[in-house]
């Protein structure tokens, strides 16, 4: 009788009905599992409440959407194409974060198929993973400090063009200009270079003799910006 409350207004001779006991244990499943990636993501590593609360809740959605597909081939495809909407509509993120929705979205299905263990055993392998590689910090090598972006503003009089190399060769073992624009309404340039330090280069001296040549307007050195390639 209570399972029959639960039907579905289209459902066939063909579609089998969830439980709501069944239904219940899958949501709280993924639930835990998306407390457990959300836990071991965070650990050691700065991000958005928005972005901790999305992890959290991810499994359980995906859990409820392959539950309401229960084998539909057109219900599928609709929701795959839901998925898609969603996500050119949303900014894209790191590679970090874009992994770890992935990885929520993994125990969700494998909840939703009804391996509600396998879940919960796929989550703390992938979480604990993450753990260990953010305890080995891979990727903050020794030689990562030495990549940076050098933004460098300039009156819009000044021919750039090789203008700062000189200077650049002396203390960069490799450097490109990658971008000029211009700001101020068009009475200044701003050119970015990535460049790779010398490990005997001083960022002091460096800025100092860059406001020699563009008349101390603004200069801006730091980490190397990897957002657009972050994949």
């Amino acid at each position: 009788m209570l399972e029959s409350l639960f039907g579905g207004l289209f459902d066939t001779s063909l579609t089998r009905v969830i439980a709501p006991g069944d239904f219940l244990l899958c949501i709280g499943t993924s639930l835990l599992a998306g407390l457990l990636l959300c836990a071991t993501t965070l650990w050691r590593c700065r991000c958005s409440r928005s972005f901790a609360v999305t992890l959290a809740i991810l499994p359980a959605v995906v859990c409820v959407v392959i539950l309401m597909v229960n084998g539909n081939i057109g219900t599928g495809v609709a929701v795959a194409g839901t998925f898609n909407l969603v996500r050119f509509r949303s900014a894209p993120g790191s590679a970090r974060e874009i992994a770890s929705l992935f990885i929520a979205m993994g125990s969700g299905l494998i909840s939703g198929m009804g391996y509600l263990l396998y879940a919960l055993l796929f989550a703390a392998c992938l979480g604990g993973i993450t753990m260990l590689y953010n305890a080995l910090r891979l990727g903050d090598g020794a030689g990562r400090t030495r990549f940076r972006t050098l933004h460098i503003t300039i009156p819009e009089d000044l021919n750039y063009t090789g203008v700062f190399d000189p200077i650049l060769t002396e203390y960069a073992s490799q450097f490109t200009l990658t971008q000029v624009k211009t700001t101020q309404m068009g009475s200044l340039f701003k050119l970015t270079y990535e460049l790779t330090l010398k490990r005997s280069a001083c960022e002091k001296t460096l800025i100092d003799q860059l406001r020699q040549r563009n008349g101390n307007l603004e200069i801006a050195l730091c980490e190397q910006e990897t957002v657009s390639a972050g994949l």
